[in-house]
């Protein structure tokens, strides 16, 4: 590997350390009551935002209220990008672009497992809801967006990365950009 992709790789390293620090997914929620906003903030090992507000109006229409202890992906969700942000490290040090590809393949295959898995999450609390619930609107679910808006009731969701998750995903960028570069220069060098 060139020193150019050793460099790339390191910096993909930092950032996914960085995400590690700030949330990497916020979910929105804005309503005629709330002209301020609600948010959701999802960190790699916490919830954060307005969660308490976010209970009290979920437990109206019977969805689960949020609590970090009731998602097992907080307990290695960190670890994992520890174990990414390493490996990346190593292949920087080493320099073998087959283990290059193998970090990228599976990066690539643990954000693609990452976003199923939050789609998962989303479905489940907005799909199972309490048939006991204060308010409830025949054939409703409150699954917010995975990503971009959706309109629940009168709530307006918006779900978009985080600082977190745009480094992730920059990281990402990084390590596909620095494979392109080493297959090209592998071409050129078999010719």
């Amino acid at each position: 590997m060139s020193l150019l992709s050793r460099i790339g790789i390191i910096v993909a390293a930092v950032l996914l350390i960085g995400s590690t620090f700030v949330p990497i997914w916020q979910i929105d929620l804005n309503a005629p009551q709330y002209p301020e906003g609600l948010t959701l903030k999802i960190y790699t090992d916490t919830l954060g935002g307005n969660v308490d507000i976010i209970n009290g109006l979920n437990h109206y229409i019977g969805m689960k209220t949020l609590h970090t202890k009731d998602f097992i992906e907080f307990s290695v969700l960190k670890y994992i990008i520890y174990f990414f942000a390493g490996f990346s490290l190593l292949v920087a040090f080493v320099g073998n672009k087959k283990i290059l590809y193998t970090l990228f393949s599976l990066f690539v295959l643990f954000g693609v497992v990452a976003m199923i898995d939050f789609w998962r999450w989303e479905y489940n609390y907005g799909h199972d809801l309490d048939p006991h619930a204060a308010i409830i609107v025949p054939g409703m679910a409150y699954q917010p967006p995975l990503i971009g808006f959706k309109q629940l009731l009168n709530f307006g969701a918006y779900s978009v990365p985080d600082t977190g998750g745009w480094l992730f995903v920059i990281s990402g960028v990084l390590m596909l950009l620095v494979v392109i570069k080493e297959l090209k220069f592998s071409k050129n060098e078999n010719k």
